[in-house]
């Protein structure tokens, strides 16, 4: 594996971490076999997204690279390739941990030129997958937040949230937090192949009810919707419907985009899995990373008319409840970090 990239070398600080820093792990356990760790300390965890992305939000935590949730889509693969990893089954089996994410981030906050603004999770890999059962890093980020009542978001397919709900809910009485569950069907024939390390949907949608019943507001990002094998009428309503019923706020659909290193992964799995689907699938993305316009609206609406039939629509959230935090100095920056890929 190469690190150059990524650790000291001659632009000193704006390395990521240092190649002495690195430790790997492997752990002889059912829920860990097969995945190699790469325990790295982090020279920088507040990343800025880039001036061009979508997404309503400027910052992002991301305790990890790589994903043991093996999404066979997943965007975030290509970010694999720049440690000269595999952007397949590395990138479901390689797993960077920067263990020093909750005390860098507590410093990072503590910044005098460190603005206060929103920070999304979630958004490049998931911050609750497997691995967080074992570093548990996520408390310590949630309370770093929750001492500065810095506003965050999270996003995640994983359960082990509910592990963290008393922190979510005491950063909540504080901050404006958003926490949001992807279930993108509930076709569970399809769960097993397309996101194989990942808890069921059902599961998904119970730990958004517990969410709910906590006082928590929980949107739901029906994400992806992929085109030919979960997007059909009736999947949409089933899954509208099952989303509804979870006591979701909101549910916002996201129709399958296929990144470079996603792209290759996906089409791969397509040819074993769905071949009759590959020529179909090379009109659609002929044009880039994203189906067409028409069909994306198509989806869009579909959603939008069940969400209506089943009485869910978008979540309103109250102004943020903030302590006083020193103000940033008129003039400086925001805290220095390296750009950060966007979800979309």
């Amino acid at each position: 594996m190469r690190w150059d990239n990524l650790t000291a070398g001659p632009t000193g600080p704006a390395a990521l971490f240092g190649a002495d820093s690195v430790v790997t792990r492997t752990f002889d356990t059912p829920e860990f076999r097969g995945i190699t760790f790469h325990e790295v300390r982090a020279r920088s965890i507040v990343n800025r997204v880039p001036g061009a992305s979508r997404m309503p939000f400027e910052w992002t935590v991301n305790p990890y690279r790589g994903c043991s949730h093996a999404c066979v889509y997943c965007f975030a693969r290509k970010t694999h390739s720049y440690l000269d990893l595999d952007t397949g089954i590395g990138f479901d089996s390689q797993i960077v941990v920067k263990t020093n994410a909750p005390e860098l981030l507590r410093r990072e906050l503590a910044s005098p030129g460190w603005s206060g603004a929103h920070i999304a999770m979630g958004t490049n890999v998931d911050c609750y997958q497997r691995a967080e059962g074992r570093y548990r890093l996520m408390p310590g980020i949630i309370e770093a937040l929750r001492e500065r009542a810095n506003p965050f978001s999270i996003l995640t397919k994983g359960t082990l949230i509910l592990r963290d709900l008393p922190l979510i809910q005491q950063a909540a009485a504080v901050a404006d937090v958003g926490i949001s569950v992807s279930v993108g069907f509930t076709d569970t024939a399809l769960w097993r192949t397309v996101e194989p390390g990942t808890p069921s949907p059902a599961a998904r949608l119970q730990a958004v009810r517990t969410l709910t019943d906590a006082g928590i507001e929980c949107g739901v990002l029906m994400a992806p919707v992929i085109p030919f094998l979960g997007d059909s009428p009736e999947q949409l309503r089933a899954t509208v419907r099952a989303v509804a019923e979870s006591g979701a706020t909101s549910v916002t659909p996201l129709v399958l985009h296929l990144r470079p290193g996603a792209r290759e992964w996906f089409t791969a799995w397509l040819g074993e899995h769905h071949p009759h689907l590959v020529e179909r699938y090379e009109r659609m993305y002929a044009g880039g990373s994203y189906a067409p316009t028409w069909y994306q609206r198509m989806i869009t609406r579909q959603v939008h008319e069940r969400a209506a039939e089943f009485g869910i629509g978008p979540g309103g959230r109250g102004p943020a409840r903030r302590i006083v935090v020193p103000e940033r100095p008129e003039g400086a920056a925001p805290a220095p970090g390296p750009t950060q890929l966007s979800l979309l």
